[in-house]
């Protein structure tokens, strides 16, 4: 008969003590469990202990996270937050060089649980790390004079800037409570030349979180800290802290007054941000990570957003600035002067523009002005249009000239397509839209120019009139050349290109044809794979697919595997053979000398665990040696999302073999099995 659902079985630790193994009703107060477990091990004042899981994270149980208990758990009897948090306040007071060091160790991996958090900031501990940051000079001079080695002094500050990271990461003290002075500290620590890595990382993350926590902060921030200050990080090697430096720019970025990103992005391109970016960064022989391709995507997204205010700006058909770019298209594409004011009657220059404008492919022929009055994209086509005339000349006057000599209906709009195909580039890039806070898709090659959109379009436009004579468009045919248009870019964008040429040419490989075998494919795949009779086959056959899976599994447990025992200093001197018994009941397995040539008998394997017993095989981060330590916000976000398994690609396979295999043939039972 199962236990109730209310009663786990647990294991807790006391130190100095043997652990007790307790069942814990779940429907009991917390305070009389560990009232209970006090009185086991004859301990009084029960009210100044507490329960914590015994891992890594050291996490307090309380009323509201002690349902994420689980049978077979391991619990840690502790003092309790408040007696913690009272200790620790009075230990990093300590006049000890090497005592405040391990008290802000200890406070710096406390504070990651709310629970103690909570404790340490009711006692006005956040005052007081900000007044240590405040005095770090002193600190400092004190360390001198006690000769005390300056690295110290940088773990003390480390730990200090770690410790205040992960209290305020909690949102229960708002950050428009510091003052000028320790943003002034916070920011000197960015802007000198030579800093320890660990108090330069940690000072970025403050200067972002009150960056985006404040808008009266970002306004101090902005004060003390330029962008000049901040190229250097990106110049050098350390990814985590060029991730920290592009996280602090995109932050003063999107925080900043729509009139001054403007001025921001310009003082961006005279740093040269994108080019140090390109070739310190997406060029480094380092592979991107997760964060740092979010940072860049981020960047990204907040560039094209200056595009913004030109996509919602309708032109204005009276403005003659913005009708005189009009006519200089008309002279680039036909290589004509404006006709003075008395040349020729005004009947016959309106005549001559309107047929100039038909050949531009503007849907109003008398007053092409009235096109750009759509937003989106807004007078953002005109300037892609004029870039194109200006920059690549030869190809805007080939586009216009082929189209204009073909016979009616089958030429291609220039001016019709660039509006609709700017219009198209803004809904793919998103333009407007605030960055996804987990998206990870940044192009590099956007990075590679500093009018990456406008040659964007350049690239598009030309693809667009090829893909029209490739499908022998007509007039009427316009939204599905779009169609087609947008899926060659999607394609063309999913590979990642690392330059708009490579863009280029994968767009080249990306004709109207192969589209056509592409979705081809793709439909027979997937009518294929859903008809009738394939499922009522895989239907059929999928109990024999399953036995013989089955029997293959318990054949390679029964042959068994030698693993590289990993000791916890990362040794690999020893091995472990594991193999299962004939008969399928038992696991043998025992500790090895040297790797064995062939399988390793039953009987010289020294221990047995019987498949009966098993409860549970666990893998990945939920094994408990995976659980690793992490100080900052964000290594709590890699430690979520990464795993490092130092084997060789053997190994591997053995161990994913194994893994299989063993949740495959395991019973329900009692006690845990952790690989």
């Amino acid at each position: 008969m199962p236990p109730p659902a209310d009663i786990v079985k647990v294991a807790i630790e006391w130190p100095g003590a043997f652990p007790k193994l307790m069942e814990i009703d779940q429907k009991k107060p917390l305070s009389a469990i560990i009232k209970e477990v006090c009185e086991g091990w004859s301990l009084g004042s029960h009210e100044n202990f507490a329960l914590q899981i015994a891992d890594s994270t050291n996490f307090y149980i309380t009323e509201k996270n002690r349902n994420d208990i689980k049978n077979g758990s391991i619990l840690r009897l502790t003092t309790s937050p408040y007696q913690t948090a009272v200790q620790l306040h009075e230990r990093i007071q300590s006049s000890s060089m090497d005592a405040k060091l391990e008290a802000l160790k200890d406070l710096a991996n406390a504070s990651r649980d709310i629970t103690f958090a909570q404790e340490f900031i009711n006692l006005d501990g956040i005052s007081l790390l900000t007044q240590m940051v405040e005095s770090g000079t002193e600190v400092c001079w004190v360390c001198l004079c006690l000769c005390v080695s300056p690295c110290s002094f940088g773990d003390l500050l480390s730990f200090t800037l770690t410790a205040f990271v992960e209290l305020m990461d909690h949102g229960i003290v708002s950050w428009d409570t510091f003052s000028v002075a320790f943003i002034k500290k916070i920011a000197g620590y960015v802007n000198k030349s030579a800093m320890d890595i660990a108090v330069l990382q940690r000072s970025l993350a403050i200067l972002e979180s009150m960056v985006l926590n404040s808008q009266d902060l970002y306004h101090k921030v902005a004060q003390e800290i330029t962008i000049g200050q901040l190229i250097p990080h990106l110049q050098g090697t350390d990814q985590d802290i060029q991730t920290y430096t592009i996280a602090v720019i995109n932050a003063l970025f999107l925080k900043a007054p729509e009139e001054k990103r403007q001025d921001m992005a310009h003082i961006l391109a005279q740093k040269q941000l994108r080019s140090i970016i390109l070739s310190n960064v997406i060029r480094s022989p380092t592979p991107i990570n997760d964060e740092m391709a979010h940072q860049l995507y981020v960047l990204q997204v907040l560039t094209f957003n200056l595009l913004e205010d030109r996509m919602m700006t309708k032109m204005d058909p009276q403005d003659q600035a913005q009708r005189d770019i009009i006519f200089e298209l008309r002279r680039i594409a036909f290589d004509v002067e404006c006709e003075p004011n008395n040349g020729g009657s005004t009947e016959k220059r309106k005549s001559m523009y309107t047929r100039d404008y038909k050949k531009l492919g503007f849907i109003n022929h008398v007053n092409p002005a009235v096109d750009f009055t759509q937003i989106p994209p807004g007078m953002l086509a005109l300037d892609n249009m004029l870039y194109l005339a200006r920059h690549h000349q030869d190809a805007y006057i080939r586009i216009v000239l082929e189209n204009s000599s073909r016979e009616d209906k089958h030429e291609c709009p220039f001016g019709r397509s660039s509006i609709e195909l700017t219009k198209m580039l803004c809904e793919i890039l998103k333009v407007g839209e605030l960055p996804s806070e987990n998206c990870h898709d940044f192009h590099p090659m956007f990075f590679t120019h500093d009018r990456s959109f406008e040659e964007f379009f350049c690239i598009c436009i030309q693809l667009l009139n090829k893909t029209w004579k490739e499908m022998r468009a007509t007039s009427e045919d316009f939204n599905k050349v779009m169609q087609v248009v947008r899926e060659q870019i999607m394609r063309a964008l999913t590979l990642k290109p690392n330059s708009l040429d490579q863009f280029k040419s994968r767009l080249q490989n990306l004709s109207y044809t192969e589209i056509l075998k592409i979705r081809q494919s793709e439909r027979m795949n997937q009518e294929d794979f859903q008809s009738r009779p394939i499922l009522e086959l895989r239907e059929k056959i999928q109990p024999e697919i399953m036995e013989l899976i089955k029997q293959q599994r318990l054949n390679r447990l029964c042959e068994g595997t030698c693993f590289r025992k990993i000791s916890s200093r990362r040794r690999q001197d020893k091995f472990w053979y594991c193999r299962l018994s004939p008969n399928h009941k038992v696991l043998h397995y025992g500790d090895l000398e040297e790797s064995p040539q062939g399988e390793v008998p039953h009987d010289s394997l020294q221990d047995k665990l019987p498949v009966a017993d098993i409860k549970a095989v666990i893998t990945g981060k939920d094994c408990p040696h995976m659980k690793e330590k992490g100080a900052l916000k964000q290594n709590k976000v890699c430690a979520r999302m990464c795993l490092s398994v130092c084997v060789c690609v053997c190994v591997c396979v053995c161990l994913d073999t194994w893994v299989e295999s063993m949740i495959f043939h395991v019973k329900v039972c009692s006690i845990m099995l952790v690989m």
